[in-house]
């Protein structure tokens, strides 16, 4: 009854400030993209549940983020970016590095794709990002809910399928130009992309960078240590032929950022992080080829990653030094329509191997081997009822090599195999011509990481040490969902709402005891619950004037617990977004799609945290307002110059989000933020 009532007054004071707002409007062809996915909702096509499908009728939600919604925002990083979305959350260390979570979950139980294959780093870690430079994404789809059938294990709580921008057609090249600024840390960014398509010959080259001072806010002034520099380089070749097509693709990329430890500025700012800090260097190849048969098509890719993470107590003193190997391969038969079925066929995994380099160590070096194979299908019936669904099973050996250092054993020699069984069937239905409903019901597996299985170190980025758990075993899921889609010339909604039941669900416990004055966290497995949802409301008040609702919530408890053992940590606070946007209207060949917005972001307290031990407090509900401008301009019909300003927290308030791992340490989260982005598209046509 209290949430009840706490939820009732945040409703009425985001409505009642956004009211006062209303002077800023907003919407430009993406902010209108954006307001109306509802409405357009049955044209996006999906690909990342059974095959390609319609969103209408995918039984599960997912978001569809465009680029030219990316375009618009102003972002430290690709996460960062989609982040508002509802039930998308972020962990974050500083500025510069984020972790997705989808519905209360992250970790190795979110996946992210990008190229075709899953990105593979050290994602085990809470200060270990996604490495992929965010200009490079042409848009976004996520998937909420276990999907495991088309990715095998780490799936638990959805994938984030990062998708390259669509090749050029026939004849044409385009050059584009972009730069952006964010006066809080003063940040400063620009990319630059050459791409191509002369007679089936296709390319694409970019190259970005990045650099980030200290960010600050009104309680701590500027934040010691929270500078970073990114770089990123990513290229691809290959053809378009009546066969299909075969690309090559490949990429590199560093983040060099702070470590954040809570100390005191005792010097001059200064414009490269100082000691502790860290290097991320990520390599990848992918080919990828497609061929077009007479009944139906092939898919095939394949991959190699290596990932380096160094962490530096001293300038010239690398502690501790991961460098992570990884194969993937990935092929599919996508048959064609037998009487109303499609299916895909595939088998797909990961070889990896890991070495430790450096003079301090947490995880054990480890060998990996993982296949699976899946089968998927598809039918409409009458145009209404769209029935999905289909099975997998894969098997993850794990292989974790002895370590004696000092004369110290540091690590044992260990071996374990973990089998999975993945499934899920759903439909989606129309009751009427403009609602539809959803049903479906998934189970979702994870093997335990290494991390989780033989971790024996300090971890200097968390400020902890971390001791693994070798018995632990499989996590294993159960998720119900349930939608209603509704459309109308004036309103567009959705609703969507999960429950989870996760058998041995692995976690990381503060255990209250410490080695050298930092506090000792264990590995634990118990079972979890978690309920929750998202709804999004969507008022067309006026022709080019829209106001955007959405609230999502997570409820995650440990079964079978003690009070102050009952909640899963990291759970994301209870959220309302309120966004009113208004595109206008201009009569002009130069000046296009001008917009303008002003968003209400209102974060609820989060009361539900684990007192065991201290692992977490509760944190205080706060309120943020945020504006963005955008405009095109054209010359003889063609665009030549995109220009977007945002302000993020224009009140400066001082708050912490629940999900910062900062907040433990009394860092508070970014001030006052204003942003201004360019791009310059220049396009060419050899025809």
């Amino acid at each position: 009854m209290k949430f009840i009532k706490q939820l009732l007054i945040y409703i009425f004071v985001c409505a009642t400030l956004t009211g006062f707002a209303q002077t800023e409007p907003q919407s430009d062809k993406t902010s209108s993209q954006n307001a109306d996915t509802c409405v357009h909702i049955s044209e996006i096509v999906v690909t990342g549940l059974t095959g390609n499908i319609q969103n209408r009728y995918s039984p599960i939600p997912v978001n569809v983020i465009s680029s030219e919604a990316i375009q618009t925002l102003s972002y430290t990083n690709i996460i960062d970016a989609i982040a508002k979305y509802p039930g998308i959350s972020q962990i974050t260390t500083g500025g510069g590095i984020s972790k997705p979570v989808i519905r209360g979950m992250g970790y190795n139980r979110v996946l992210v794709v990008n190229d075709g294959i899953r990105q593979e780093g050290q994602q085990w870690g809470d200060e270990h990002g996604v490495e992929v430079d965010g200009e490079s994404v042409g848009s976004v789809e996520v998937i909420k809910g276990p999907a495991s059938l088309m990715y095998g294990s780490d799936a638990m709580a959805g994938v984030i399928i990062l998708h390259d921008a669509p090749i050029l057609s026939e004849g044409k090249m385009k050059l584009d130009l972009l730069g952006g600024y964010q006066s809080n840390a003063n940040l400063w960014n620009y990319s630059l992309d050459f791409a191509g398509n002369q007679k089936g010959f296709v390319w694409d080259a970019r190259w970005s960078q990045k650099h980030a001072g200290e960010y600050s806010n009104k309680i701590n002034g500027k934040v010691f240590n929270s500078q970073f520099g990114e770089q990123g380089f990513k290229g691809m070749l290959g053809v378009n032929k009546n066969w299909g097509h075969s690309y090559l693709k490949f990429s590199y990329y560093h983040l060099k950022p702070g470590i954040v430890e809570g100390e005191e500025q005792e010097e001059e700012n200064a414009e490269e992080p100082e000691a502790p800090f860290q290097h991320i260097h990520h390599y990848k190849v992918v080919s990828e080829n497609l061929f077009l048969l007479d009944k139906g098509l092939i898919r095939a890719l394949v991959s190699y990653q290596q990932n380096r993470r160094q962490e530096y107590e001293e300038p010239e003193e690398c502690g501790l030094d991961f460098q992570l190997h990884s194969v993937n391969y990935d092929v599919r038969y996508v048959t064609p329509n037998w009487s109303g079925w499609v299916s895909n066929f595939g088998i797909n995994g990961m070889w990896q191997e890991s070495i430790n380099r450096g003079t301090e160590f947490l995880i054990p070096a480890y060998g990996l081997f993982d296949i699976g194979a899946f089968a998927t299908t598809s039918k409409s019936f009458f145009n209404k009822l769209h029935i999905s669904g289909g099975l997998r099973f894969d098997t993850r050996m794990l292989h974790s090599y002895a370590l004696v250092y000092d004369g110290v054993n540091r690590f044992a020699d260990f071996s374990r195999v973990f089998p999975g069984l993945s499934g899920s069937v759903g439909l989606s239905y129309e009751v009427l011509p403009n609602m539809d409903v959803r049903v479906n019901v998934a189970r979702g597996f994870r093997a335990p990481n290494v991390s989780e299985l033989g971790s024996n170190g300090e971890h200097e980025g968390t400020l902890r040490y971390e001791i693994g758990n070798q018995h632990l075993k499989s996590e294993n899921s159960w998720q119900f969902d349930v939608g209603l889609d509704f459309v109308s010339k004036i309103v567009s909604a959705r609703l969507s709402l999960f429950a989870s039941l996760i058998g041995h669900y692995i976690f990381l416990e503060k255990t209250g005891a410490t080695v050298e004055e930092m506090p000792v966290y264990q590995y634990q497995q118990g079972d979890a619950r978690l309920l929750g949802g998202e709804a999004t409301v969507v008022l067309h008040l006026i022709h080019h004037l829209h106001f955007e609702n959405s609230f999502s919530y997570v409820n995650a408890q440990q079964l079978h617990q003690t009070p102050d053992s009952r909640y899963l940590p990291f759970t994301p606070a209870p959220r309302w977004l309120s966004t009113l946007h208004y595109d206008i209207p201009l009569n002009s060949r130069v000046v296009r799609n001008l917009y303008v917005e002003a968003q209400v972001d209102c974060n609820l307290t989060q009361n539900n945290v684990r007192i065991a031990n201290d692992t977490e407090t509760k944190t205080p509900s706060y309120t943020l307002l945020n504006a963005s401008a955008g405009v095109d301009f054209h010359v003889k019909g063609r665009r030549v110059l995109s220009l977007h300003l945002t302000a993020q927290n224009i009140l400066n308030r001082a708050y912490q989000s629940h999900l910062s791992r900062l907040k433990e340490v009394g860092i508070y989260d970014m001030g006052r933020n204003f942003g201004v982005k360019v791009l310059m598209p220049l396009a060419f046509s050899t025809k």
